[in-house]
């Protein structure tokens, strides 16, 4: 795993080991990256379900303003801090250890930008899109990593889906608002 591009091209990352953790392939985060390639910069973004926080790290590389870490493993926030420390992007980096959906429920943050990889086929990703809208800035993203042959809802809140991506076994779908164009 590393960083793709921006300030910290080219910095290697470590990953949680065992099998609670699938990382997202660099295939697979370069495509997310290229779909809102135009949208990161000085945006907040939500790295729900974290894992190692590639995704979130990412984004602070391409000059996401914020990033908010969020998972329940202990041991998997502490690679996320890690890797905070490995690429110096700590200072506008928040880490948070909770249920995804329960601090969702709760927040009282607002992003412009959110990422959804959650454990597969428990239910997770259909519980957050229920209650993620709700922290959402209008003209934002939230991006769902999920098997292939899982189906989302149509509409998460105001958010609908406008494009979705195969690779492979994995999709990425894309819901933004309902009157945001482009994609």
């Amino acid at each position: 795993m590393r960083v793709i591009t921006g300030a910290c091209r080219g910095r290697r990352l470590i990953s949680p080991t065992g099998d609670d953790v699938r990382p997202t392939t660099d295939n697979v985060k370069e495509s997310v990256f290229s779909i809102i390639q135009f949208s990161v910069e000085g945006r907040s973004f939500l790295d729900a379900f974290a894992g190692s926080g590639q995704m979130g790290i990412e984004a602070l590389s391409r000059g996401a303003a914020s990033a908010v870490f969020v998972d329940n493993s202990r041991r998997s926030l502490e690679v996320v801090r890690k890797n905070l420390d490995l690429t110096g992007l700590q200072s506008r980096a928040e880490v948070i250890c909770a249920d995804t959906v329960a601090f969702l429920s709760s927040c009282r943050k607002r992003f412009d930008i959110a990422f959804l990889d959650p454990p597969y086929s428990q239910g997770l990703l259909q519980d957050a899109l229920r209650v993620l809208p709700a922290v959402m800035n209008e003209g934002g993203y939230i991006i769902c990593e999920h098997p292939a042959e899982e189906v989302l809802p149509q509409k998460a809140g105001n958010f609908i889906i406008k494009k979705s991506y195969r690779y492979g076994k994995i999709m990425i779908t894309v819901y933004s608002g309902e009157n945001v164009e482009g994609l």
